[in-house]
């Protein structure tokens, strides 16, 4: 068994990034050091969730219509109360939340940064301890630093996130996070309570045998996607089937992808012709490590990352994954 002096911490690792950079402010990095313990705290609730009241409905409904789990409740908070308790952080909007939330104390005003954040993906899986996650994307803020943030600091492209990551709550805990300088993964030690680096600089495989897909909804695509399924199912051109892997997850699928490649489609349908994934904080906070990782994320007609939001909540069609894999979607949905 290896022991842990192999291997940095996430403030060490942090800390270590920011000695490369001797103009920088050490802001971000604390920030991401925030978001690591908050994620420490929801994973001690999921560890021990089948033990303590912290299962099931909350008895209310969220901005989108969905019921809330306690444990979604509970992450939403936890995150909340860790970022305002920092200093690195101006403000925060949530998956769980109508409205955002400013941190406006003397010490947040100052922050450069706002988070746009899903702090539980996944509720479906709770009840029957599959994979859950949080997804987080970080952006400059372009109010004045020692104003209170406002809601242009969010409404902004994703090509504008400044880093993004992820937290996935599976057989074993990780952070993995992206800065325009690489993709970094973080591995939780529960005995010692630390996230231990294992991984920098990670690439996404060119292509892969693997796609994600809810088949329930086969008969509500357009025919350009509904073409692409078929592809995917079928044996042509010496290209054998690809393995369905739809893990009702959507963080823990485009996990499963980036670390062995493939694509997650989660098109448009005739009940949801806008889509269903939120674009702010699920849709460009993936589409940001994929494509540091050297993937694509479109819509079907443009990149994910391009698209200018007119709401916090805005929903999206994603196709995610693979390059190849994704360009030769385009070119399906070309005809």
């Amino acid at each position: 068994m290896r022991e842990h002096h192999h291997f940095l911490t996430l403030d060490e690792f942090t800390i270590q990034q920011l000695r490369l950079f001797p103009h920088a402010t050490g802001e971000l990095s604390g920030l991401l050091r925030s978001i690591g313990l908050a994620a420490k705290r929801v994973n001690a609730e999921v560890r021990r969730a089948g033990l303590v009241d912290i299962l099931g409905n909350a008895g209310r409904t969220n901005v989108q219509g969905e019921e809330v789990q306690k444990l979604d409740a509970y992450a939403n908070n936890e995150f909340i109360k860790v970022l305002r308790a920092g200093i690195h952080c101006a403000g925060i909007v949530s998956e769980e939340m109508e409205d955002m939330v400013v941190f406006d104390d003397p010490q947040n005003n100052q922050s450069k940064y706002v988070v746009m954040m899903d702090p539980l993906d996944g509720s479906g899986n709770i009840d029957v301890n599959n994979s859950i996650g949080t997804i987080f994307g970080i952006y400059r803020r372009v109010t004045p630093q020692g104003t209170p943030c406002r809601m242009e600091d969010f409404l902004q492209p994703g090509t504008r996130q400044v880093a993004a990551g992820y937290i996935i709550y599976g057989s074993s805990t990780m952070l993995v996070y992206a800065t325009r300088r690489g993709v970094n993964g973080f591995t939780l030690d529960d005995t010692v309570g630390e996230f231990y680096h294992c991984f920098s600089n990670y690439r996404i495989p060119e292509t892969g045998e693997f796609y994600a897909f809810d088949h329930r909804y086969y008969f509500q695509l357009d025919p350009p996607v509904k073409r692409y399924v078929d592809y995917c199912m079928s044996e042509t051109d010496g290209k054998k089937p690809y393995a369905l892997r739809y893990a009702g997850c959507m963080l823990a699928d485009i996990h499963r992808i980036l670390i062995k490649g493939g694509i997650f489609l989660y098109p448009a349908r005739k009940d949801k012709p806008e889509g269903k994934l939120r674009l702010m904080y699920e849709c460009n906070p993936m589409a940001f490590i994929i494509e540091v990782a050297g993937g694509k994320a479109t819509d079907g007609n443009r990149r994910i990352l391009d698209i200018v939001p007119e709401d916090i909540h805005q929903r999206t069609p994603l196709f995610i994954g693979s390059s190849k894999m994704v360009e030769t979607f385009e070119q399906s949905m070309k005809g």
